[in-house]
């Protein structure tokens, strides 16, 4: 069975460029970010990793952690920072976890319980560890989404979907396609016409199951 959406992340100890990491105690009462890689030094990878970095502030803002993972050593990963950071022009001030025992990619489901990392390998034999998890502070899975290889990730999506799951944690409400901050919600079909304007105020009753809110 696959990690679905409420599942609670698995947890896992590993070494990172930022020292040894227990997952869950890292998140603390945060949100967090976990994004992974088929390899350390390929082009796509280290653009994604350049945007993360420059979009530091954004996610402390969100009172939101990020780690990458990539299947290969600390002692790499330090090395490729340098090529990051250039690209960045920006620290790459987040945790990059060593996964050479493909231990995360396994307990993610990202790759199979059989697989491993054969010798002169390229990132094709791990291509299907290009993954983000969005999770609470509660260490649920919130949200998830696997990409190909030759797609690179759009992190303003990434963080335009944090927005939404933060927005919708615990309301009464959801976010209608395209949705971007300051725009309006909908209101739970669970939530009548009637308790939703005592709640809410305003309702813009667009159809009887579509009911939209200004943002509380």
């Amino acid at each position: 069975m696959g990690l679905r959406i409420n599942d609670t992340a698995p947890d896992f100890t590993a070494d990172s460029t930022e020292g040894k990491i227990s997952f869950h105690d890292w998140i603390g009462d945060s949100y967090a970010i976990l994004f992974s890689h088929p390899k350390d030094f390929t082009p796509v990878c280290t653009t994604e990793f350049g945007a993360v970095a420059r979009l530091a502030a954004e996610f402390e803002k969100r009172n939101t952690k990020v780690m990458g993972v990539s299947v290969d050593s600390v002692e790499e990963h330090v090395k490729w920072k340098k090529d990051i950071e250039a690209v960045a022009g920006a620290p790459a001030n987040f945790p990059i976890i060593d996964d050479t025992s493909l231990t995360v990619a396994k307990l993610y489901d990202m790759l199979p319980a059989e697989a491993y990392l054969p010798d002169g390998r390229t990132p094709a034999d791990s291509a299907t560890v290009r993954t983000v998890f969005i999770i609470g502070p509660d260490k649920k899975v919130r949200l998830t989404m696997t990409y190909p290889m030759s797609v690179g990730r759009n992190f303003a999506e990434v963080l335009r979907a944090l927005d939404a799951v933060q927005m919708t944690d615990g309301a009464p409400y959801a976010t209608p396609a395209d949705w971007t901050p300051g725009q309006d919600v909908i209101v739970a079909l669970s939530v009548s016409t009637d308790d939703a304007k005592a709640k809410f105020g305003e309702v813009d009753v667009k159809l009887p199951y579509l009911r939209t809110i200004k943002p509380q």
